[in-house]
């Protein structure tokens, strides 16, 4: 079967590897579409982890956000196993996944991986209404928080350090910063999400914003062990620090898919903005590292393959 691997640092090579076993509790699949994930960067660059999992020359490796056909003909969306989605088959873990219709192409049902982390996330938050909330990073992730954010009625407030401003309709932003991260008001907001991760500086940045009795959701995958916090600041705030990680998957992605056949509908226009073929891999992640006004979402198409 067809692969990619990284063989250097921001090196992606097309290889020939065999196709991999399904284990128990798990389901062979073969690829139709792919989102690349602010996760999957660091290991394009050349990163390696301890901490996350990390698969660095092996087939398939970096992509989790997967759309594709098992071998009985069920098409599932979901994670890939050990993130190596990014060959013509792969393994899923069966309880990480489900089936999709087709109401929903390929390109768009990848955004219920993504979509299934951030409700997961804030059902640990609970009820929102009315709150001041900011999210740090309007990337593919920090975008769909600020839509979920509004529509369970809080008063979202977006940063990035690229121009956002033409998504604050689409996305349910009442505010749109374009600046770095620190430009955010300090001890104002009921909740803040960290959705940039890989980095230390923007959780600081967090506690600072937060209000008294506020919480700090820090869903960005951290790169480093320990981080360094004005921890007197959070402790006489009284603030709440919650984690980000995606458990309870299967109805996670459940909730994803409802919500995106819903009044959601209309932000997949907006949201996915980067369609590219997967044989031009290397291209899409030289474009996700480098994101630019007007490009949120980029996603990796089997059918759209150049002839």
């Amino acid at each position: 079967m067809w692969a990619y691997a990284i063989t250097a640092p921001g090196q992606l090579e097309r290889i020939e590897a065999p196709v991999p076993s399904a284990s128990d509790g798990q389901r062979l699949v073969r690829l139709l579409a792919g989102g690349i994930c602010g996760s999957d960067l660091p290991f394009f660059r050349g990163r390696r982890s301890r901490d996350f999992i990390d698969h660095t020359g092996e087939p398939g490796f970096p992509l989790h956000e997967v759309v594709g056909v098992a071998e009985d003909g069920t098409r599932v969306v979901g994670w890939a196993a050990g993130h190596r989605g990014l060959a013509e088959w792969f393994v899923v873990d069966a309880d990480n996944v489900i089936a999709v219709d087709a109401d929903l192409t390929d390109v768009e049902a990848t955004v219920i991986q993504p979509l299934a982390t951030v409700l997961y996330a804030l059902g640990r938050v609970g009820d929102v209404h009315g709150a001041r909330a900011a999210v740090i990073g309007l990337g593919s992730i920090g975008l769909l928080f600020a839509h979920a954010l509004a529509a369970r009625g809080a008063h979202v407030t977006g940063i990035d350090r690229v121009d956002r401003r033409d998504t604050a309709d689409v996305f349910g932003l009442r505010a749109v910063l374009w600046d770095d991260a620190v430009a955010l008001p300090h001890d104002r907001f009921d909740l803040v999400v960290e959705a940039v991760g890989h980095q230390t500086r923007t959780l600081t940045a967090a506690v600072d914003a937060v209000a008294v009795e506020g919480t700090v959701l820090a869903f960005g995958v951290p790169d480093d062990a320990h981080y360094a916090l004005p921890f007197t600041r959070f402790f006489r705030k009284n603030a709440t620090l919650i984690g980000g990680v995606a458990k309870e998957r299967r109805s996670s992605l459940t909730a994803a898919r409802a919500y995106l056949l819903g009044p959601a509908r209309e932000l997949l226009d907006a949201y996915i903005t980067d369609v590219v073929p997967v044989t031009r891999a290397q291209e899409a992640f030289e474009r996700a590292i480098a994101p630019t006004a007007g490009q949120r979402k980029l996603v990796l198409s089997v059918a759209d393959v150049d002839p």
